[in-house]
């Protein structure tokens, strides 16, 4: 495929991702499948237009992925504990995104660890940061990448669940231009958001 196509490829799969995310979060009671649906369709988008990377062996993928995906935990529920401070009314804001977006059934869970974290590295990360650096550097495509993500909370008006996903787009597309490792940032994704839901809820 020509450069040209492949940029126009891009741009498409961004415009459909933002716009399809805006009519998402307006039907909160069917969010979660139409959330998945944009996410498999992101998949098909990468597995066929782009290259994703393994090169690490599964050991090290592991000890990385929890070992990361832990930091950045930290780090958001450190923001979390800090962010009051700046703004009084964030932990409302958050615990009325978690009600009204957040999993609260098994379908929820199944969906959110098999088709969303492992959706969002490989369309973000192993997507559209790949097809970025065609234009710019690694290090600026990870912080271009990083505020492509966060817009995808952002246009739901939910501002520190994007300020999160700056934090964690830079640390999981740091760790793939390092590693060239798409399971290992999975098993980091994976891991934040068990942290997060499950076993050391922030809310």
């Amino acid at each position: 495929m020509t450069k040209h196509k492949q940029t126009i490829v891009l741009l498409l799969s961004l415009l459909f991702v933002y716009a399809m995310l805006i009519y998402t979060f307006e039907e909160k009671a069917i969010f979660w499948y139409l959330y998945a649906f944009i996410l498999l369709v992101g998949i098909a988008i990468a597995l066929i237009f782009g290259k994703l990377e393994d090169q690490l062996p599964t050991w090290q993928y592991l000890i990385y992925g929890i070992g990361y995906g832990t930091i950045t935990y930290g780090l958001v529920k450190l923001g979390h504990v800090l962010l009051p401070y700046i703004d009084s009314s964030a932990e409302k804001d958050i615990s009325k995104f978690l009600g009204t977006y957040g999993p609260t059934n098994i379908w929820h869970y199944l969906m959110l660890i098999f088709i969303i974290v492992i959706g969002e590295e490989i369309f973000w990360r192993g997507y559209i940061q790949q097809q970025l650096k065609r234009f710019t550097s690694p290090l600026y495509a990870v912080f271009i990448t990083a505020l492509l993500f966060s817009i995808s909370l952002a246009v739901s008006g939910f501002l520190p669940g994007a300020l999160a996903a700056i934090v964690a787009g830079l640390i999981w597309g740091g760790l793939y231009e390092w590693k060239k490792s798409l399971p290992l940032i999975i098993v980091a994704h994976l891991t934040f958001v068990l942290l997060l839901f499950l076993i050391l809820p922030i809310i």
